[in-house]
């Protein structure tokens, strides 16, 4: 068998995506037609700029499009400015309450601002900081939080709901039309999930603004990223989202990592190894697991879409082979058999296995970006 045509259309794969406006952060584009971005948020001290550009890096590396910084006082923007010139990816400055910041962060070269209209004091106050976000270029997200409802929209509703999260995020986003200001995007973030999903859903309703997707404070590395896959994922599977970020009580590249797994799991984005694996068993013929957890390690760095399917036996091995770029089934008695586009190719020894996947893995990524690059010079 051939690998699979992943261009083909299949009516049970595709995804509809709400039709919402573009804006932009920086260079990225999000909403539109734009491919669904992927963030995180720095946890070093902002005014330790040297700690925050190098975290900065390591999301960068792992492949995050937008970074968001929190900047709480004059000294962390005062810090931002140098920040800001030293990253690659546009960063969002986090803003809560004082108007004097965000003008500061647009000064200070932020690609967005985050920033409830409602929540910095009088019109002109807002005015001002609209003015600023327009004169250098910045977008703005309105990021509604159960957790931090205005007292008003609580008195009304009685506790944190859908319908409060939709109103407060209508109500910020008419301040900002009122003023001429469309480039925002919107977010109705809480803890629970059904509450987050129910939120989200509505406000897709009632608004074209592109939405940025996440459920907030939802926890550690392993229950918080079940808890944001199934949030995000039944709405991305809906077709809502244009940009997302997993919150996770853990190092902010793993929210990148989880970002990914949860859109190459959808069909929406396709950077790096998909690796698809048994959960092994007594008829395995080398230690699936530990295979795995090896070459997740030493493949992390590769950023082309490839498909690798690790897999113990014969039984569903070939078969699983057949649709990935890559494959290895446990044929027994020390060895196996290693599988090009669905084709066996060569038998290899389950001592030398992981050194030759990812020679195998690494040659074919180089192939990729070869044929990319050349392409892109053909079309200069």
């Amino acid at each position: 068998m051939a690998v699979e045509d992943h261009t083909k259309v299949r009516p049970w794969r595709m995804i509809d995506r709400r039709k919402s406006r573009q804006i932009h952060v920086g260079d990225v584009a999000v909403g539109g037609d734009a491919p669904i971005s992927v963030q995180s948020m720095t946890n070093t001290l902002t005014t330790d700029a040297n700690a925050t550009i190098n975290q900065i890096r390591a999301l960068e590396e792992a492949g995050a499009d937008i970074v968001r910084v929190s900047c709480p006082d004059t000294d962390s923007t005062a810090a931002f400015k140098t920040i800001a010139k030293a990253a690659k990816v546009p960063l969002v400055a986090d803003i809560h309450f004082h108007y004097k910041r965000g003008i500061e962060a647009a000064e200070a070269g932020a690609a967005c601002l985050r920033i409830n209209p409602g929540n910095i004091g009088s019109m002109d106050r807002v005015r001002d900081v609209v003015q600023a976000a327009r004169d250098h270029g910045c977008s703005i997200r309105i990021g509604v939080n159960a957790g931090s409802l205005e007292r008003e929209l609580l008195e009304k509703y009685g506790e944190p709901c859908p319908d409060a999260m939709v109103e407060s995020a209508l109500n910020h986003a008419r301040i900002l039309e009122d003023l001429d200001f469309r480039e925002y995007k919107i977010s109705v973030k809480a803890s629970d999930v059904f509450l987050t999903v129910a939120a989200y859903q509505a406000l897709a309703e009632a608004t074209d603004a592109p939405l940025h997707l996440g459920v907030t404070e939802a926890g550690g590395l392993r229950t918080g990223g079940v808890k944001s896959s199934i949030g995000m994922g039944s709405m991305l599977w809906a077709g809502i989202g244009d940009t997302i970020r997993v919150s996770l009580s853990a190092d902010p590249v793993e929210e990148i990592k989880v970002g990914y797994d949860i859109l190459k799991s959808l069909g929406l984005r396709t950077r790096g190894v998909n690796i698809i694996a048994c959960p092994s068993c007594a008829r395995q013929g080398f230690d699936v697991i530990k295979t795995v957890e090896a070459l997740e390690h030493r493949l992390e760095h590769i950023s082309e879409p490839i498909s690798l399917s690790i897999i113990g036996c014969v039984v569903n091995g070939p078969g699983e082979a057949a649709y990935t770029d890559l494959g290895f089934t446990g044929g027994g008695k020390g060895s196996g058999m290693l599988y090009f586009a669905g084709q066996a190719d060569e038998k290899v020894s389950n001592d030398t296995m992981i050194e030759r996947i990812v020679e195998a893995v690494e040659d074919k990524a180089a192939k990729m970006r070869a044929e990319r690059e050349a392409s892109e010079a053909a079309a200069e």
